[in-house]
């Protein structure tokens, strides 16, 4: 039996994704219509954001400190199979939350046969409830969360990465993206959610720099990205 499947693993991810649409919601009306008034694209407001970011981090971050702001079922899911196809036994996760996507990714490593994922999570608040959840789910032993800057807790991962998972603060995707870059594997998969960031797309997508990206229709208008190393 697929542990995704498992009745642990279903009980902590219904009532996860029960409580980020409670907690979230009101939150998530609030900000659209803030960004209806003001007559602003997303990518504008989210240029904003990532400016607001880059001048004041992690102050910005932090205001949402509260909130899930997770993965959807649907995407949770297609990050199950992506670790699942790339048989990952290495994954990064740069933005942990409150451990909705780390549960999906760890089961696919247990599914894989085992393996590690190392997260970065800047908020104690959600590292601690973030742990909780994985152990809830029984994936503690395959998770390993770092508490802290990313730029800092995800310095010295080990061995060949998979795949990674950013999900962060937005004005550090590029900067995330460059840190791992010398130990993604050819193959390995790079999915960003909220891939708002020119500077971010401008660079995984060009070829040069070594990979195949595209935006995904999962989630539509939630920037959800996806990009292939295709070079060591």
């Amino acid at each position: 039996m697929s542990t995704m499947t498992s009745a642990r693993v279903t009980e902590v991810l219904t009532r996860l994704h029960q409580d980020a649409e409670a907690a979230d919601h009101p939150f998530m009306q609030k900000m659209m219509a803030a960004l209806e008034a003001s007559g602003d694209t997303i990518e504008q407001a989210a240029a904003q954001l990532i400016a607001d970011e880059r001048a004041n981090y992690p102050a910005v971050y932090n205001d949402h400190a509260e909130h899930f702001l997770s993965v959807t079922p649907d995407y949770g899911r297609f990050l199950y199979a992506m670790a699942r196809a790339t048989k990952a036994t290495r994954i990064v996760e740069f933005g942990t939350s409150m451990g909705i996507s780390t549960i999906y990714l760890a089961a696919a490593l247990r599914d894989n046969g085992g393996g590690q994922l190392v997260g970065s999570e800047l908020e104690p608040g959600k590292v601690a409830r973030a742990r909780a959840h994985i152990a809830s789910a029984g994936l503690a032993d395959l998770v390993d969360i770092r508490q802290g800057d990313a730029l800092e807790t995800l310095k010295d991962i080990a061995g060949d990465i998979d795949l990674v998972l950013i999900d962060g603060a937005w004005s550090l995707y590029l900067p995330v993206l460059k840190l791992l870059e010398p130990r993604l594997r050819p193959g390995a998969v790079v999915l960003a959610e909220n891939a708002f960031d020119e500077d971010y797309l401008g660079y995984i997508r060009d070829p040069a720099h070594g990979y195949v990206a595209q935006t995904l229709p999962i989630d539509a208008g939630r920037g959800n990205e996806f990009a292939v190393r295709i070079l060591d």
